[in-house]
């Protein structure tokens, strides 16, 4: 059982985000699997974040509801306006160990002043290039300022957890803080399975034995570079290559999509065991998004044993091993994509070889490893010199 070093009583974790269980995006799933872990380890969590009436799934631990409104060009997500009165007074009387934040909005400011007042370790984890998103909805012309307003908070955290080593190279080539360090994601590599693919998935949506199926999974969002998924598509059509496009994934953007690809599959959100089988029932994974600090929607599509094609960019480029495991191509163009698709396509092989490769790469990224690694660094902050209050 993971104690504090304040006495005997249990560790305790306050974890301040504003995703946890309105919506069911990488941010969401990764934070429920880390308080499920710390839970089973016996350590008392809190959770500070956004509510819904009608949660996307069944989450782990308690939920104080944080205030939050509806981003009014994204209203499946919420913006949290901090914390009022009783949801401060819940945090004081809780009294965490260390407070984790997720998500650096106004709830994760307003932790990080309360934390460091009171003397507490704070520390982020760092999920989202929230600059990057900008220039999709035409506010490029903010990045500056919100890059160094997120470095100042970053810098002011104990430590940043980011999950992939080229996402850290980046953020430091970016003036960030020296104090990063890695927490990679995992994969359930029994879920997500080449095996799966003996299911019922392909025979159940029409999908005959030999039809090639070129999957894209993810929310369906501008920001996921959708124009190229549409192109490469698109292009395989038109030079002839059989195939059928598979799209995992619901989103604002799923209507337009499917008016420039009549002729996918769309499945909307799977989950589980749905999800595990339609990875394995794909023969080749397309993700050109360039701004992924991690993927783990790569890393499944490896472990169900496709090769990938994927952005040469952060978060991919710490997974897919290139002409071994799959393909980096340049990001924002559909034609590197589209060469590496099509040239999988036409060799059976090559497609076996790569999925191969990229299971066994796959299983080196475990969910228990990570899970204890970030405890140990917990442990390892709150047992270290007593903090001055801010």
């Amino acid at each position: 059982m993971a104690t504090s070093a304040r006495g005997a009583r249990r560790l305790r974790v306050a974890l301040v985000t504003s995703s946890y269980n309105f919506i069911s995006d990488g941010v969401a799933l990764t934070l429920n699997r880390l308080v499920g872990y710390l839970e089973a380890q016996g350590v008392e969590v809190l959770v500070f974040a956004p509510v819904a009436k009608e949660p996307a799934f069944a989450h782990n631990g308690a939920i104080v509801p944080a205030p939050s409104v509806a981003l009014p060009f994204r209203p499946e997500y919420r913006l949290a306006l901090g914390l009022d009165g009783a949801s401060r007074r819940r945090l004081a009387v809780f009294d965490p160990d260390i407070i984790h934040i997720a998500v650096p909005d106004f709830l994760g400011h307003q932790a990080l002043g309360l934390g460091l007042a009171r003397g507490r370790p704070v520390v982020a984890s760092y999920h989202t290039r929230y600059e990057s998103y900008l220039k999709d909805y035409g506010l490029d012309f903010l990045r500056e300022g919100l890059a160094g307003r997120l470095r100042k908070f970053y810098a002011a955290c104990h430590e940043v957890y980011v999950p992939s080593a080229s996402m850290a190279e980046s953020l430091m080539n970016e003036g960030f803080a020296g104090n990063l360090e890695l927490w990679v994601r995992g994969v359930d590599s029994r879920r997500f399975h080449p095996a799966k693919r003996a299911g019922l998935f392909r025979a159940r949506r029409g999908i005959g034995p030999d039809e090639l199926v070129v999957a894209f999974v993810g929310r369906l969002v501008r920001e996921k570079r959708l124009d190229v998924v549409a192109e490469v598509l698109e292009r395989l059509a038109a030079a002839g290559v059989a195939h059928r496009g598979l799209i995992v994934g619901e989103g604002p953007d799923r209507r337009a999509l499917e008016k420039r690809l009549p002729a996918s599959l769309f499945t909307g959100f799977l989950g589980g065991d749905d999800l595990a089988q339609a990875y394995a029932a794909s023969d080749i994974f397309l993700f050109p998004s360039d701004t992924e600090s991690f993927g783990n929607v790569t890393l499944e599509a490896m472990a169900s044993g496709l090769p990938t094609v994927c952005a040469d960019a952060t978060g991919s480029r710490s997974l897919v091993v290139q002409g071994v495991t799959g393909f980096l191509a340049p990001p924002g163009r559909s034609e590197g994509f589209f060469g590496h698709v099509a040239a999988l396509a036409a060799d059976g092989p090559l497609r076996a070889r790569m999925g191969a490769a990229a299971r066994r790469r796959s299983l080196g990224f475990s969910w228990d490893e990570t899970m204890a690694g970030l405890l140990a660094r917990y442990e390892a902050l709150v047992a270290g010199p007593r903090l001055a209050a801010a």
